[in-house]
């Protein structure tokens, strides 16, 4: 499957690509080899890349960047260029935990409160038969856990290797260190272990459907106003960008 060209929201790269689409790009990472990280990039992704230039550079050089988040696939829209599809995180994890299943890809869930990627673990391996887990680990981000990390991925022998400390920690993790975990393919998952575990509750399917995820999210974990802030400002600097477009051309 050859890529379609990234398009650029403030910048930062989003592909057009959909949940199946994303499978089979892992597929074909796994008869290739090498390393390759996946990002699922939504708004606060993108405003967060603008005031840090390493989280900007890792967005730039991840082999996907993933349209996670309602407010990505409206300012695609909005400037012209619709997404077919949103890929969240949680169906991500869910739909390649499926995947893994059949194809016999090891998995290893990193991240997350202590307890969490376990108890993902166990939810996974019964509603996919044969799911092989090779580890889990809470651990953290911080620089001298890494080490032990790297080598706890490594001796699993795990194919697939999902991370879940948030963004920007779980992205810049991932950079440095995913080729010397021997894993193929790294993912930064945000909170897809808690919705999975049953930690926190995800969205009705109505909401997810009409874009009212984060509104869901932001009721059950009022702390989310925090994140949430930058949102009005994103919404203006697409509106600006659009402006300059058109003023382009």
């Amino acid at each position: 499957m050859v890529l379609r060209p990234a398009l650029r929201i403030l910048g930062i790269p989003i592909h057009d690509v959909t949940l199946n689409e994303t499978l089979d790009r892992v597929a074909a990472w796994m008869t290739e080899g090498g390393a390759h990280q996946i990002a699922t990039v939504n708004p606060e992704f993108v405003m967060a890349a603008r005031r840090d230039p390493a989280f900007r550079a890792v967005l730039g050089n991840a082999d996907l960047c993933l349209p996670d988040g309602v407010g990505i696939t409206l300012a695609a829209r909005y400037l012209g260029r619709p997404l077919r599809e949103r890929v969240a995180g949680v169906d991500l994890v869910e739909r390649l935990a499926a995947r893994a299943a059949e194809e016999g890809w090891r998995l290893f869930l990193l991240g997350a409160a202590p307890g969490v990627a376990e108890r993902a673990a166990e939810v996974l391996r019964s509603r996919n038969p044969g799911l092989i887990v090779a580890g889990t680990y809470a651990g953290s981000p911080r620089a001298e856990e890494e080490e032990e990390i790297v080598h706890r991925v490594r001796e699993a022998g795990a194919d697939i290797l999902l991370v879940a400390y948030g963004a920007p920690a779980q992205d810049l993790w991932l950079a440095r260190n995913l080729a010397r975990t021997g894993a193929r393919v790294g993912a930064g998952v945000g909170g897809a272990f808690d919705y999975i575990a049953g930690v926190v509750p995800r969205a009705p399917r109505w909401m997810r459907r009409v874009g009212l995820e984060w509104l869901y999210r932001l009721i059950r974990q009022p702390w989310r106003w925090r994140r949430q802030r930058v949102l009005p400002l994103y919404a203006l600097l697409v509106l600006l960008e659009r402006f300059r477009s058109r003023c382009n051309t």
